[in-house]
């Protein structure tokens, strides 16, 4: 990736130079940057609103009944963890992706990964539930697109929400397929 970036780099370069924009190349960094601290700072504040709701949801008891509603789906996607702590992370993981909070979700994934890991008994080789626990958090099904209608109605969207059916379908879709390939390779690499 860092090659990726590197030619990136010198490529808008040399064609700024052979076009003569080099001050619009010059002020398109320059407004870049700072569009993207602006960016990241008004994320931060709802990641941090929302992480915070997981954490009162957490301390509330709130996981446990996430835990026992989701018992039935975790039980057929991670057949092997009894952990439940993990089963925990995991559901509280999923909920957050549901509500369409795919940053604030990242530290409740990493905390998931992290005792699976713990229960893995050979560390260099992800085990089949990381695996589909990662797919399942790439595909990020989600009913409500918070993220990405914050984004949009930051930038001048009359309906931000408009999105929702068509974010719902193809989280849908990009779940269900990306499990059912977890399933049928595991077989087939078996």
């Amino acid at each position: 990736m860092n090659y990726i970036w590197v030619i990136i780099i010198i490529f808008s370069f040399f064609s700024a130079i052979a076009t003569n924009n080099m001050s619009t190349l010059s002020t398109s960094v320059i407004s870049g940057g700072s569009d993207a601290i602006t960016l990241v700072v008004k994320l931060t504040g709802v990641i941090c609103f929302w992480n915070g709701i997981m954490a009162i949801a957490e301390k509330g008891g709130f996981t446990s009944i996430l835990c026992k509603l989701f018992q039935p789906v975790l039980k057929l996607l991670f057949p092997t963890i009894k952990d439940k702590k993990t089963k925990d992370a995991i559901s509280m993981n999923i909920t957050a992706n549901i509500l369409g909070l795919g940053n604030a979700a990242t530290p409740l994934g990493l905390e998931a990964m992290k005792r699976m890991q713990e229960n893995n008994l050979n560390k260099d080789i992800a085990t089949d539930n990381m695996v589909r626990f990662v797919v399942i958090n790439t595909a990020a099904l989600h009913l409500i697109p918070t993220s990405i209608a914050f984004l949009r109605q930051d930038y001048g969207s009359e309906n931000p929400m408009e999105i929702m059916l068509p974010a719902l379908i193809t989280s849908v879709l990009s779940l269900t397929v990306g499990i059912t390939l977890t399933f049928l390779l595991k077989k087939v690499f078996k």
